[in-house]
């Protein structure tokens, strides 16, 4: 918005960057956070860790910008990504403020086992994901998904992109249900199997995005920011700054002022702010939420490597649901010292899922038997709200929560949702030419 020519006052009860999503360093503030003891001192100085409360990895694409170049595997954030969120930091330059690093591995469970997700050819034959046979059928299944043009029907295979299901194409391919079950999850990162039965067309842009992304950096599509996720927010009010955008932090909303029916301004700390727009997440707002669900996440903190994954010091592990007998996929992501989040030696992993029961430490249990053994767990049950209108009327425009996922399509969904209701425009990034900061705009 800042960049756009809007005049930007951004309001924070916490004394940091990021919300319910932030990095919190040292790590004797999670501890007080969690209200447990101090940190041992085998943990290393407090100062050397960031942990992020709910870390997400960003999936990227291998297309390269004129201005690429890596220095001892870390990336200025040169390449050009795919992600909608990358897209948006490419686009309003907070790039300039980050830097980032390859994940090492990109793994799924299976029979009890973690198994690493094939990224070249070699792995492709060799992998003990599938039998000798599915194999080369999920080689030609790859091939077709990765060739597949819109624009050419000679590459669809008798199968409209538009009206074949992904059911229907993996029936085609004659593939086993272990193909099934990690394309559809570990690759194409659905939630749930309802993918399935809609056009396969989704499904393959999403198998085309992670195979892209994975012949750029062959061991993972996936990239984390140092110093942790807390980075992209402080990134955002470094940029909003420089556009004219001002920063309110530990600063509590008194109230909403609202004039026939519609949002004017707020009161904060004796003052009154006014404004055309309110933009917030469901905590400032609860009687304009409603909530749909619960998310459990444990963040745990370990002085090894997670077990069968070559010693990676950062990885994604995705426990499909039929693998635990649960309607929604259970996530792993560690970062470690290499990432600037931790102690030397010392690892950062989280566990999450949506709550079905009323047991949701229960429902987490195959994803930190993984992990054993852990130094320290911190335990967070958060609720999943959404708004109760688009906002429109009101003027007071809700994001919805962070969901269980290790990445960001919900969360970016919801960024290009806001957006067209807050603007009445699509959120593109072609064409479009950056507004000097203008005092007249609001």
């Amino acid at each position: 918005m800042s960049v756009s020519g809007k005049k930007v006052l951004h309001i924070d009860r916490n004394s940091y960057y990021g919300g319910e999503s932030a990095s919190i360093s040292p790590l004797e503030e999670i501890y007080k956070k969690f209200q447990i003891s101090e940190p041992p001192i085998s943990m290393g100085r407090g100062k050397d860790w960031n942990v992020d409360l709910i870390p997400k990895f960003l999936l990227a694409n291998g297309k390269k910008d004129s201005r690429s170049y890596i220095t001892k595997s870390c990336l200025s954030f040169v390449y050009v990504f795919s992600g909608m969120l990358v897209k948006i930091l490419l686009y309003t330059e907070v790039t300039r403020y980050l830097d980032f690093k390859v994940v090492e591995g990109s793994y799924v469970f299976k029979a009890g086992k973690v198994h690493k997700l094939p990224s070249t050819e070699a792995e492709i034959q060799t992998s003990d994901l599938m039998g000798m046979f599915d194999r080369r059928r999920f080689r030609k299944l790859l091939q077709f998904m990765l060739n597949l043009d819109e624009r050419d029907p000679r590459t669809y295979h008798d199968m409209d992109p538009q009206k074949t299901t992904m059911r229907e194409v993996f029936h085609h391919f004659d593939v086993g249900t272990e193909v099934i079950e990690f394309t559809g999850h570990a690759m194409a990162l659905h939630c749930s199997d309802d993918y399935l039965d809609q056009p396969c067309i989704q499904t393959i842009q999403r198998i085309k995005l992670y195979s892209e992304s994975l012949a750029r950096y062959n061991n993972s599509p996936y990239l984390y920011p140092l110093y942790g996720m807390g980075e992209l927010p402080q990134g955002f009010a470094r940029l909003s700054a420089e556009y004219g955008g001002t920063y309110l932090l530990n600063r509590q909303v008194d109230n909403i002022v609202m004039e026939n029916g519609k949002a004017v301004g707020v009161k904060s700390g004796g003052e009154f702010f006014r404004c055309k727009h309110l933009i917030c997440d469901p905590s400032y707002v609860p009687d304009r939420v409603k909530k749909v669900g619960r998310v459990i996440r444990v963040i745990c903190l370990l002085n090894h490597p997670i077990k069968n994954t070559n010693d990676a010091s950062s990885c994604q592990i995705i426990i499909p649901q039929t693998q635990v007998n649960r309607k929604s996929d259970i996530y792993i992501c560690m970062v470690s010292h290499t990432h600037s989040v931790a102690s030397e030696g010392m690892y950062v992993a989280s566990v999450s899922t949506t709550v079905e029961t009323s047991n949701p430490e229960k429902e987490v249990q195959p994803g930190l038997a993984l992990l054993e053994p852990i130094m320290q767990k911190f335990v967070s049950i958060s609720n999943f709200m959404v708004p109760l209108d688009d906002g429109r009327r009101s003027q007071i425009f809700v994001s919805r929560s962070y969901d269980a996922t290790t990445h960001f399509e919900a969360e970016c969904n919801d960024i290009k949702d806001m957006y067209r209701r807050i603007t009445g425009t699509e959120l593109c990034f072609c064409g479009v030419q950056r507004q000097s900061y203008d005092n007249n705009n609001e």
